[in-house]
């Protein structure tokens, strides 16, 4: 299965529990809100948060990265605005947002019936996809010896005991 068929069967529910964006799903969404609107990458950050009422919002090392690839591909085209850069849609990445249309639109009535979360506080939602992306960073870095291991178990063990007692 290609990327993009991935990403429509994740948008479609056919993917794993609970994920708003299968593999490639992210590229399509950001596609998409460029094409609408030239953005800055913390525009669509907030696009996103926004669209899901808060119930999450994507990091900026999973949008940033994922800007470069869709500029790679020749998706985006960058104008620089002193330290910031605006994105938008070259005609390839229409072509490309067009092949894909029945995906995009999925995984945006996806996004729009996700709603907010179920009456999950949205910055308790927040809170803890920050939390797992710190965890994902450390561990992707150098490897940890003992002592940070132990560390980060115990600031997590008590993360939890802390939360069980409110």
């Amino acid at each position: 299965m290609c990327a993009w068929e991935a990403a429509d069967k994740a948008a479609t529910g056919g993917g794993r529990g609970g994920r708003i964006f299968g593999h490639g799903g992210l590229r399509l969404v950001l596609l998409q809100l460029i094409c609408d609107k030239p953005s800055h990458g913390y525009e669509l950050i907030k696009a996103i948060e926004e669209r899901l009422h808060g119930a999450y919002s994507p990091s900026p090392g999973v949008v940033y990265p994922t800007l470069t690839l869709l500029e790679e591909l020749g998706h985006v085209s960058v104008t620089s605005e002193g330290a910031r850069k605006r994105y938008g849609i070259t005609d390839e990445g229409q072509v490309f947002l067009a092949a894909n249309r029945v995906a995009v639109d999925a995984l945006l009535a996806r996004m729009d019936e996700a709603g907010p979360a179920g009456g999950r506080p949205p910055q308790v939602i927040r809170a803890i996809e920050n939390l797992r992306m710190a965890v994902r960073m450390r561990l992707a870095r150098a490897p940890l010896n003992d002592a940070q291991i132990d560390a980060i178990a115990d600031a997590l063990d008590a993360a939890a005991r802390q939360i069980e007692r409110t």
